[in-house]
C-alpha cells in the first residue's frame, strides 16, 4: 500500500479545509439571500431592483400589487421614468430639494402612476450596486413606501398656517409654562411685536396684570378641564395708549397619549366694535330724547290742564283768605291755616309736575340702573294721567302683588314706555262707542325666574290685524302724532334687556306686554 508523503498529505488537508470554508460561506450567503428574499416578499414596503439606464424594473416585491395595483409579472421591464409624474421626472434627474443624498443613499419623494391611472405619493430610498472590479453601476436597489397620508397632512398643515397668517384674528400658541411658541401676523401687527421673537415672549407680557391673572386662574384652568374657554379680556399693545379689548377663545391641545401638550389663544380685537357700540348708544340716546320730546308734545294739552287745576285751586284758596281778612281783622290763625296749607301743598304739586316734565325731556346717559318697585312707578303715572283719563271718562285698575321682587333698570326709560302705553290706552277709547265702563287694567306678574311682566290692557278700538305693524316707525292709527312712540318704546325695552309685544284681546281691544330684569 502506497502512502503519501506527509507534506503532500498536509497540502491536501489544507485544500479540503479551504473548500469546506468556501462551501460553508456559500451556504451562509445562500441562506442570507434566501432570508432577504423572504423578507422582501413579506415586507409591506415595495422593494425593487432597477437597471441603471432607464430604471427598468428587474425585480419587484409582491407589495407592489397592494401599493400600485400592478402584478409582479407585468411590471418587470417597465421603466420607472414612464411611471413618474411628468413634473417629478426632471426633479429627480436634477436632484432638486425633493431628492436627498446621504452616505450613498438617495431619498426622494415623488408621484408614481398606479395601474388605475391615479398618482400615488411615494418616498423611496435608493442605493446603487456597483461591480467591485470596474466600479460601474450594475443595478439600483430601491425601497418605497406610500406617504400619501403624510403629504395630505402636510398640505393641510400648510393651508392651516396660511389661514392663520392671513386671518385678522390674533393666534398664539403657548407652552404649559406660558411661553409663546408661535404668534401669527395679525398678533404681531396688532400688539406691535414685529421685532420680537416668539421664543423670547411670555404670555405675561401680552396681558395687563389683572387680565393675566384671570387668564391663569380661570381661562387656562377651564380650558384644561373642558377643552376650551371663551370670554373677554384685554391685551397689551406697544402702540396703544390703552389696553385692547378682545374676545378670547382658549383651546387646550392634547398629545397622542391624551396628555395636555400646549394651549392656543385666538383673540378678536373688539376696539372697532366697542367704538361702534358707543356710537350706536349715543345715537339711541338722541332718538330716545327725540321720542320723549314728541311724547311731551302730544301731551301738551294734558300738561296745561294738569297745571291749570292746582293753580286755580291756589288762587281760590288765597282769595278765600283775602275775603276772611277783609271782613274781619280779628280772624284767628285756625280759620286760615287750612286754606294756606292747601295752597302750599297744591303749589308744590304744580312744581313737581313741572320738574317731572323737565326730567322726562332732559337728555340722559344711555343707562342709569337703579332698584325700584314697579308699583310706585305705576301709581305715580296714574296720578299724572288722571286729568286726561278723566276727560275721556276712563279709569285705571291695577293688580300688583305686594311680594313681587324689585326690578333693576333705568327708571326714567321705564316711565317713558309705561306713560306711552297708558296714554295710547286712554286715546283708544276716544272714538270708541262700546261699554260705558271704560277701564284700563295694569297687571304686574312674574314672567320667568329673571323677569317681571307688565300688561297694559284696554277694550278700545283695537289694532290692525297684523299687530307688528304698530311697532314700525311712522305707523299710526291716530289723526295726530308722528307714529314713532311704540317703535321707540320697543327699542327702549330691548335696550334694557326685555321684550315688548302686543296681542288682540278676545273680548276686544288690545293688551301690550313688556318684560324687565329682576334685581338680583
Amino acid at each position: 500500500m502506497y502512502t503519501l508523503p506527509f507534506r503532500q498529505l498536509s497540502s491536501l488537508n489544507m485544500l479540503s479545509m479551504a473548500q469546506q470554508t468556501k462551501l460553508t460561506a456559500l451556504a451562509d450567503e445562500t441562506e442570507r439571500n434566501r432570508m432577504l428574499a423572504e423578507m422582501a416578499e413579506q415586507s409591506t414596503d415595495m422593494i425593487s431592483r432597477h437597471s441603471p439606464d432607464r430604471g427598468c424594473f428587474i425585480y419587484a416585491s409582491p407589495a407592489i400589487t397592494h401599493l400600485l395595483g400592478y402584478s409582479v409579472e407585468e411590471i418587470i421591464g417597465v421603466s420607472a421614468f414612464d411611471l413618474y409624474h411628468p413634473d417629478d421626472v426632471e426633479n429627480f434627474k436634477r436632484r432638486t430639494r425633493n431628492v436627498n443624498y446621504s452616505r450613498g443613499l438617495y431619498t426622494h419623494t415623488y408621484r408614481f402612476r398606479s395601474k388605475s391611472g391615479e398618482y400615488i405619493w411615494l418616498e423611496s430610498t435608493s442605493r446603487t450596486i456597483r461591480d467591485k472590479y470596474s466600479g460601474k453601476i450594475k443595478e439600483i436597489l430601491v425601497v418605497s413606501r406610500d406617504i400619501s397620508h403624510r403629504i395630505l397632512a402636510d398640505q393641510t398643515n400648510r393651508r392651516l398656517v396660511q389661514v392663520m397668517e392671513s386671518t385678522s384674528d390674533m393666534v398664539i400658541f403657548a407652552s404649559l409654562q406660558h411661553q409663546v411658541k408661535y404668534i401669527n401676523e395679525a398678533a404681531r401687527s396688532t400688539l406691535a411685536l414685529q421685532h420680537k421673537q416668539p421664543e423670547n415672549l411670555s404670555l405675561s407680557e401680552l396681558f395687563p396684570a389683572a387680565d393675566y391673572q384671570q387668564l391663569l386662574q380661570h381661562a387656562l384652568v377651564q380650558a384644561s378641564l373642558h377643552g376650551s374657554w371663551r370670554g373677554e379680556l384685554h391685551m397689551h399693545s406697544l402702540n396703544a395708549a390703552a389696553p385692547i379689548p378682545v374676545s378670547l377663545e382658549v383651546l387646550a391641545h392634547m398629545s397622542m397619549t391624551a396628555e395636555l401638550e400646549y394651549f392656543s389663544l385666538v383673540a378678536h380685537d373688539l376696539t372697532e366694535a366697542r367704538a361702534a357700540e358707543a356710537k350706536l348708544l349715543q345715537y339711541q340716546t338722541e332718538i330716545n330724547h327725540a321720542g320723549r320730546l314728541v311724547a311731551m308734545g302730544e301731551l301738551a294739552s294734558s300738561l296745561a290742564h294738569e297745571l291749570n287745576q292746582p293753580l286755580t285751586a291756589i288762587v281760590n284758596y288765597l282769595r278765600g283768605i283775602e275775603r276772611r281778612f277783609g271782613q274781619d281783622e280779628r280772624t284767628a290763625w285756625a280759620d286760615i291755616e287750612y286754606p294756606i296749607k292747601k295752597a302750599t301743598s297744591t303749589a308744590l304739586r304744580a312744581g313737581e309736575i313741572i320738574h317731572r316734565m323737565m326730567d322726562f325731556t332732559r337728555k340722559r346717559e344711555p343707562f342709569k340702573k337703579e332698584r325700584f318697585g314697579l308699583g310706585d312707578v305705576i301709581e305715580d303715572l296714574i296720578e299724572f294721567c288722571h286729568p286726561k283719563a278723566k276727560r275721556q271718562h276712563v279709569r285705571f285698575s291695577t293688580h300688583i302683588p305686594a311680594d313681587l321682587p324689585l326690578v333693576e333698570t333705568d327708571r326714567i326709560q321705564v316711565e317713558q314706555v309705561l306713560l306711552n302705553l297708558m296714554v295710547n290706552a286712554i286715546e283708544a277709547y276716544a272714538e270708541h262707542t262700546g261699554p260705558l265702563d271704560k277701564v284700563i287694567h295694569i297687571t304686574v306678574s312674574q314672567y320667568d325666574a329673571a323677569h317681571l311682566q307688565v300688561q297694559v290692557k284696554d277694550f278700545g278700538m283695537g289694532l290692525p290685524t297684523d299687530v307688528e305693524t304698530v311697532f314700525e316707525r311712522f305707523f299710526t292709527t291716530k289723526s295726530s302724532g308722528l307714529g314713532i312712540g311704540l317703535a321707540i318704546s320697543r327699542s327702549l325695552i330691548e335696550t334694557l334687556g326685555g321684550e315688548l309685544w302686543a296681542e288682540h284681546n278676545p273680548e276686544g281691544g288690545t293688551s301690550f306686554y313688556f318684560t324687565l330684569m329682576i334685581s338680583i
